[in-house]
């Protein structure tokens, strides 16, 4: 079984949804470090996607150092790799930038943003 929920979205690729689902997973304790990750063949198969897919969000995953595959015993989740420089800058310019246009495009308020973004850091850090 999937150590995650998927709920496929459209115009977004499958693909950068399971890296998404999986990397919040990780960062929400939900997968420990140690934990085994699925195989590629398995994790498709329970998320109903390509097997391709799968293997290819698993690769990026090892690739980015959130999983790591170890012969003999399989993929497994390690701690959370350390940001890269101009992660933080890329995060607060550019994609709060994007939230701020599409809030102010559907006629969300700031406050209702910030109550959001607390909800779900929130909920993300395992506290109600």
């Amino acid at each position: 079984m999937a150590p995650f929920k998927l709920t496929l979205t459209p115009g977004t690729s499958i693909f950068d949804q399971v890296v998404f689902a999986a990397t919040r997973a990780i960062l929400s304790g939900a997968l420990q470090p140690g934990q085994a990750f699925p195989s590629g063949r398995s994790l498709a198969a329970d998320l109903k996607i390509h097997p391709n897919t799968a293997h290819k969000a698993i690769q990026y995953l090892i690739q980015e150092r959130w999983l790591e595959a170890r012969p003999g015993i399989g993929t497994v989740v390690l701690e959370p790799p350390q940001a890269r420089p101009g992660d933080r800058e890329r995060l607060l310019n550019g994609e709060v930038d994007k939230l701020v246009v599409e809030a102010a495009r559907v006629g969300v308020d700031l406050s209702e943003v910030i109550d959001a973004i607390k909800g779900r850091w929130k909920s993300m850090r395992g506290r109600p």
